[in-house]
């Protein structure tokens, strides 16, 4: 037979894990984190992003790039305009504007250091917070492209 001591001790720590429990869910129920940007075309990753929030609005930073072979090792935003007309891309803010919408964010935009084009954007957690999907677009999201990112941290 248990003695009160042992049923005491077993409570505090299912209250211990229940507390802990929401805390734990929270850090996968915002994308703030260092994300892996994986490439359409081959499949290989093509950089790290770090996403912070900030008074309830999202940015996005390439941390890290992994040039293909023969690449540059330190690109630049060669097709982008602005500020951003030759800047290089680690560094370079390339998710803003992103304000919590429903289970999603949106409102915001995503640069493409490629092209250098800015399009509407739109980001939703998948897989238990684990991935990311970022949508980008013209007008509508329907016309648009989806990318899936993977946590890092």
């Amino acid at each position: 037979m248990r003695t009160f001591r042992q049923r005491r001790a077993g409570a505090v720590a299912l209250a211990c894990a229940v507390l802990a429990w929401p805390a734990a869910w929270a850090d996968d129920a915002s994308p703030a984190g260092l994300w892996k940007n994986i490439d359409d075309a081959t499949g290989k990753p093509r950089a790290l992003i770090r996403i912070t929030e900030s008074a309830g609005t999202l940015q996005g930073k390439i941390e890290k790039v992994f040039p293909a072979p023969g690449e540059s090792q330190n690109p630049k935003c060669e097709k982008c305009e602005g500020e951003n007309k030759d800047a290089p891309i680690v560094g370079l803010v390339i998710l803003s504007e992103l304000k919590k919408d429903g289970d999603a964010y949106a409102g915001g935009q995503i640069l493409d250091p490629d092209n250098g084009k800015v399009y509407r954007s739109k980001l939703q957690l998948i897989d238990g917070g684990k991935k990311l999907s970022v949508r980008g677009y013209i007008g509508m999201p329907l016309l648009g492209r989806s990318q899936t990112w993977v946590r890092q941290e």
